[in-house]
């Protein structure tokens, strides 16, 4: 069985599309849009049951320049 974790990211100005472009190399993550608001993209990651969330999460994107912030939703159940 898989996690399903959404990660919101702020991205610093200007940088959207080079983070967005970096993250679409590393071919982690099951969808990535562009979004409005307080954050700038809106990453779905499907993680293997079993691995820790939070590394998983920050050795996908320690090494991305330009993200500012993140905020990681877990999820529970799909209806």
């Amino acid at each position: 069985m898989m996690q399903t974790v959404f990660v919101q990211i702020r991205c610093k100005p200007g940088t959207t599309y080079d983070v967005a472009f970096a993250i679409v190399l590393k071919e982690i993550h099951a969808e990535l849009y562009s979004t409005s608001g307080e954050y700038d993209l809106l990453v779905k990651l499907i993680i293997p049951k079993g691995d820790d969330i939070g590394r998983y999460i920050n050795d996908a994107f320690r090494d991305v320049d330009g993200i500012e912030r993140t905020l990681t939703t877990l999820t529970f159940k799909a209806f």
